[in-house]
């Protein structure tokens, strides 16, 4: 914490430069983009708050899924790694118990009385709302709460299956423990963080989100967590240094529509739900795989042979998820590559969430992939990511393959839709010189 033009001239002079490449990248033209960026920030926070207040920064990466497609909401086991994209924050407390958000490019946000910590009907859907909610959830966690005011600005693509939302719940997440609770790591750790996010979200917000986006984003690095107890999920990290590969991490927007694909993503959720409730569970987690395998001729007549190979689909891509993480631990990255397109195949083949058989015509992420396959044969992997049909995919691209990489998928979805980023090894945290 620092008064407000104290912590510019120190950005400036270049004492958060460490902080940076870690939070970043090493390469002087990101620090150089990163300095410009907190400080505008900061002067906006002035602008918008007044002057040489104690002023701290905080960031919260968004995420992106590696492994286990579609696994999350049967209790199973997938693999996601925060990426160096986040939204950032300049925050002071203040002392009117009143939270007050601004975010670049979207305004402020209605002002929030932390005396109410309830839902409320207006705020729904509205981001007032997750302030609201995550305030709440730290109170319910023996937190404390109290108010500030922020500006911030965020670089997390929205629409693009990070998870900009998650990125926004963790952050204020992270403020409420930083601002009153003395960064306590330890009773509100990073998974807290994340949970109370996803109270939030579903309590106040109203979405009935999982909690694989606010893990990802709250934690940061590559982590598995594995969703057994839904209320308990179990979480593994493990640093993973990809530019040190030699790769990048390309995520690829083919601009579909994700208009009338609701029931697109319920059927997947609904059909591996009906072939566990063959064996009289609720979800496929508590459905021993080989009493699954050896059932399939009488499931297949029950629910139809599209639940049966959905069902296939999880159980393997649960024990891929594993396996992803165990390869990225024992740097075995030839493996890792491996993987990723076996988990590509399985959730274009089994799970079948490349496209839509509503819309046969629109099939931007086969057509994404293809070009994908055409131009990394034997180099990279790629495969969709998140809930599929429509939306983005994912490839590990070799740095000297990058350029002709992303030309290729620029000229067919548009310059800018490949996106270039980086695992990032922090989660939700405040910005010090030293990390």
């Amino acid at each position: 914490m620092a008064i407000s033009s104290v912590l510019k001239k120190q950005i400036q002079d270049g004492a958060y430069d460490a902080a940076f490449a870690k939070l970043y990248a090493s390469d002087p033209a990101v620090i150089a983009a990163q300095r410009a960026r907190y400080i505008k920030t900061i002067e906006s926070f002035e602008k918008e708050f007044g002057a040489d207040r104690d002023v701290r920064l905080y960031s919260a990466p968004g995420r992106t899924e590696i492994g286990g497609n579609h696994t999350d909401h049967n209790n199973g086991i997938v693999m996601a790694a925060a990426v160096n994209l986040d939204i950032i924050a300049a925050v002071a407390k203040n002392n009117d118990n009143t939270v007050r958000f601004i975010s670049e490019g979207f305004g402020k946000i209605d002002d929030i009385d932390l005396s109410v910590l309830t839902p409320q009907k207006p705020e729904a859907e509205h981001s007032a709302s997750l302030i609201r909610g995550v305030a709440a959830g730290i109170v319910k966690e023996g937190g404390k709460v109290g108010g500030f005011d922020a500006f911030s600005t965020s670089d997390v693509l929205r629409g693009s299956g990070l998870s900009s939302s998650a990125a926004f719940e963790v952050c204020v997440g992270a403020i409420f423990r930083g601002e009153y609770n003395d960064n306590d790591m330890e009773r509100l750790n990073q998974v807290e963080i994340a949970k109370i996010g996803q109270y939030a979200e579903n309590v106040f917000f109203g979405k009935p989100s999982g909690l694989m986006d606010q893990t990802a984003c709250a934690v940061g690095s590559a982590i598995t967590i594995d969703f057994k107890d839904p209320t308990a999920p179990i979480v593994n990290k493990v640093d993973f240094d990809l530019a040190g590969k030699g790769f990048a991490l390309c995520i690829s927007d083919t601009k579909g529509s994700h208009a009338d694909l609701t029931d697109d993503y319920a059927a997947i959720r609904r059909e591996m739900e009906s072939v566990a409730a063959c064996f009289g569970k609720k979800v496929l987690r508590d459905v021993d795989e080989d009493t699954f395998i050896a059932a399939i001729p009488d499931v297949r007549k029950k629910v139809g042979d599209r639940a049966v190979v959905r069902a296939i689909h999880f159980y393997n891509d649960c024990r891929r998820a594993t396996q992803l993480c165990e390869a990225v631990k024992a740097d075995d990255f030839d493996r890792f590559l491996e993987l990723i397109l076996e988990g590509g195949h399985s959730s274009f083949e089994y799970n079948q969430n490349a496209y839509s058989i509503k819309n046969v015509k629109e099939q931007g992420v086969p057509l994404a992939l293809a070009i994908s396959q055409r131009v990394l044969q034997g180099r990279g992997a790629w495969r969709l990511q998140g809930g599929g049909f429509a939306g983005t995919i994912q490839a590990f691209v070799p740095l000297d393959l990058l350029d002709q990489y992303r030309a290729a998928i620029d000229a067919v979805f548009g310059k800018g839709s490949c996106h270039v980023l980086s695992v990032r090894n922090y989660g939700a945290v405040p910005v010090e010189e030293n990390m």
